[in-house]
């Protein structure tokens, strides 16, 4: 398996897949060959299918966990194998994504209220008023806050793309009383040992703790603050052009969704601080 690991590492790092894809597919290629205790080059198409086969009947995997298992063994039967198709006789249909229900300003207000620490309510806070994806919040760097210029540095977003996206001014004050409490060195939210980030599942965790904490009864995970900052700084005018540009879309198709929620969206080009809203309006009683 060295040899072919190697020429399968070579392969993602030229696709430039992140280093958390590349775990995932070696991890999908080791469980099949560890199941028929062969190396995967040695397998048939029927072999493959007989393993989806067993992992759905027997082992009751998920399908989700299932797709992604395709996902890996068809790049590496295709780009590392040059097989010219990976047949195993199905296909996993997609699930069908649930929108999370939105989160009013009020339950956004309770939601930070109710964090855990001030390293989660910071985290929450920078989701929410800067409309970021919990990976992007994970993998910020000191460096990557210009507060003199009120911007932040979005590294190698989803897709590889960077970009820079509006730092509201209560956010930078929220940040200076994070600083001065933990001091971090390179990473914003550390994990315990200092020199890696904090795991996406561990502020996942948190929020759904203060959510419930808070009351909040509405499905969605933390993912929700950024559809919440795109439909309030919508209905607060900002261009749909101008959000797409901020949440790091590559489509405008994309970014419509947002408007189900916003049928009277206006053009009023401009970008609210939406944590200073929040501190000058108390949640509904």
């Amino acid at each position: 398996m060295s040899e072919l690991r190697k020429a399968m590492n070579d392969q993602m790092l030229l696709k430039g897949f992140s280093e958390r894809t590349q775990k995932s597919y070696l991890a999908a290629v080791r469980l099949l060959a560890q199941h028929y205790h062969l190396p995967p080059d040695k397998l048939s198409h029927e072999d493959i299918q007989n393993w989806f086969l067993y992992l759905l009947k027997e082992r009751h995997v998920a399908p989700a966990t299932c797709r992604a298992y395709l996902h890996a063994l068809r790049f590496f039967y295709c780009h590392v194998l040059h097989w010219k198709k990976l047949n195993t006789g199905f296909s996993i249909p997609k699930k069908k994504q649930q929108i999370p229900d939105l989160l009013s300003p009020s339950d956004v207000h309770l939601i930070i209220e109710n964090a855990a620490s001030l390293k989660y309510r910071t985290a929450f806070i920078i989701c929410y008023t800067c409309g970021l994806r919990l990976s992007e919040v994970t993998s910020l760097e000191i460096a990557h806050i210009h507060s003199e210029e009120h911007y932040l540095q979005i590294v190698q977003g989803k897709g590889f793309k960077d970009r820079n996206v509006p730092l509201p001014l209560s956010t930078i004050q929220t940040l200076r009383e994070y600083w001065q409490a933990y001091r971090p060195k390179r990473f914003l939210f550390p994990n315990r040992d200092g020199y890696k980030p904090i795991s996406v599942a561990s502020i996942q965790k948190s929020f759904t703790q203060s959510k419930s904490r808070a009351g909040i009864t509405k499905n969605g995970g933390i993912h929700g603050l950024r559809h919440a900052f795109a439909t309030h700084q919508l209905r607060a005018g900002m261009p749909i052009h101008q959000l797409k540009t901020i949440l790091g879309h590559t489509d405008l198709k994309t970014t419509e969704r947002y408007l189900h929620w916003c049928p009277q969206s206006g053009e009023g080009g401009r970008s609210i601080d939406l944590l200073q809203d929040l501190l000058e309006e108390k949640p509904d009683e």
